[in-house]
């Protein structure tokens, strides 16, 4: 899907009995409060990453548990308009195309309104041009009468390279551009351009002091941040400051098998296990294989993730932040003897594994809160090997693989598995590499009987095997 959008398609007035939507009260605007729903607004030329950063900041947002989805307005007129020739439908003086991209634009409007007051969304990204100072009124008209915050993120580039770049990664596989030449598609698009280009108003530093947006200037190199209201604003601009574009490879795994992990025990600090050594030492060779400039490496303060990085013959760095999930009362014990002192417990844990907090101990809910700082450094850095924890692993890979909060603490993490992130135009793309060194199963899927008076043979079902 790309950020493909819609100019001045509102500047005309609306034609009789057409009106921009209004969702909730008749009156003028609705107050706004603390926790008011945010409206993201993007704000650019085409080829300005609009779409990329739409989708990695909504990605960011839901991992962090604020309910977050993007309404990319290019795809409301594809939907609309089956069929794209070229670069003539963004004319500005294409008059009926202008009624097809107003229509969309309202459509997508209507469908934020819906996702705030039925399926009690936060933030809404509406992924546009917005190009004209009469669009983005009409977007701040929508959002005073229903009471929302608006935040604009307007990108602005003027490099050649990296303009051509986003055309060659995203715009080419566009479905605009399906089964047509690589040439002709740059031509049509780079004319696209220009159309946008005749009508285009940049937020205004006088004009719209009032607003509340950040400018970031040739992909990062420098921002203008204005009025930032409260604090999910303040997170996102924190969070857009810290991302880069720069290719990269991220490599998550576990520490080697424990000795703890051969009994079944979860948490504790063990040291590793026979075949945990023969592990480390085979990713050092691994990681020396793969020639990687400037490689940092993690882990947590827990021996096992010590003795794995000791293996790799390079400096590390100690995060306590890494540490395993904090099981509690439940540390250093077998899910067999979980269930034989903590029943209850074991069945509100399968009920809902993201939220359940451990008596004294932790949620997965709470370590996605203590993993934001080493998100927040990874979009930082470049090359980077973590060695962490099955948990902290899950955490990490749900932010990348974009997976939900039910997902998340079911995703397979096994020992051994070098797991190699290349961070492509709107994604991630995985490698997963066994290291050739048996190790014991350490995942135990949610089992079908959740119920607290369930007999124990169903809540061990799907235990796995230990000595």
């Amino acid at each position: 899907m790309n950020g493909t959008p819609i100019t001045q398609a509102m500047a005309e007035p609306p034609a009789s009995g057409e009106r921009v939507p209004r969702f909730q009260r008749p009156h003028a605007s609705v107050p706004q409060f603390t926790n008011s729903p945010t409206m993201i607004v993007m704000v650019g030329l085409p080829a300005r990453g609009k779409t990329y950063i739409s989708k990695k900041l909504t990605r960011y947002l839901n991992w962090i548990g604020v309910p977050t989805k993007v309404f990319n307005v290019g795809q409301y007129r594809r939907d609309a308009c089956r069929t794209y020739k070229n670069y003539e439908f963004f004319r500005p003086d294409n008059e009926e195309a202008m009624k097809i991209r107003k229509a969309c634009a309202l459509a997508a409007l209507k469908d934020v309104a819906t996702y705030f007051t039925q399926e009690q969304g936060q933030v809404a990204v509406f992924d546009a041009t917005n190009t004209t100072r009469d669009r983005r009124e009409v977007i701040l008209s929508f959002a005073k009468e229903n009471g929302y915050k608006v935040f604009f993120i307007e990108s602005i580039c003027d490099d050649p390279e990296i303009i051509a770049e986003n055309i060659k990664q995203v715009k080419l596989s566009s479905p605009d551009y399906i089964d047509c030449d690589k040439e002709e598609a740059v031509a049509d698009f780079l004319k696209r351009i220009e159309c946008y280009k005749v009508t285009y108003v940049p937020l205004d530093d006088d004009k719209d002091s009032h607003l509340s947006y950040i400018k970031i200037f040739n992909v990062g190199s420098r921002y203008l941040v204005n009025r930032v209201q409260d604090h999910i604003q303040s997170r996102i601009v924190y969070y857009l400051m810290n991302i880069h574009v720069t290719p990269r490879t991220i490599y998550l795994c576990r520490h080697g098998e424990s000795d703890l992990n051969l009994l079944g025990r979860i948490g504790g600090d063990s040291g590793l296990s026979q075949r945990g050594s023969q592990f480390a030492s085979a990713l050092g060779k691994y990681i020396k294989s793969q020639s990687i400039p400037d490689l940092k490496v993690w882990t947590s303060h827990m021996k096992r993730t010590i003795q794995t990085a000791e293996g790799l013959g390079v400096p590390y760095e100690q995060w306590k932040a890494l540490n395993e999930i904090d099981a509690g009362v439940c540390e250093e014990l077998t899910y067999e003897e979980i269930q034989a002192n903590y029943p209850e417990e074991f069945a509100l844990r399968d009920q809902d594994k993201y939220r359940y907090r451990y008596p004294k101990g932790e949620s997965y809910e709470d370590l996605v809160q203590r993993l934001e700082p080493v998100i927040m450094e990874l979009e930082r850095q470049e090359n980077v090997l973590v060695v962490c924890h099955q948990a902290v692993m899950r955490c990490l890979l749900a932010y990348f693989l974009d997976k939900s909060a039910e997902e998340l603490p079911y995703l397979k993490c096994p020992l051994h598995t070098v797991l190699k992130l290349t961070p492509v135009a709107y994604g991630c793309k995985v490698e997963s590499v066994f290291l050739n060194i048996e190790a014991v199963n350490t995942h135990r899927d949610r089992p079908a009987n959740v119920d607290i008076n369930r007999e124990p043979e169903e809540a061990l079902l799907t235990v796995p095997e230990h000595i």
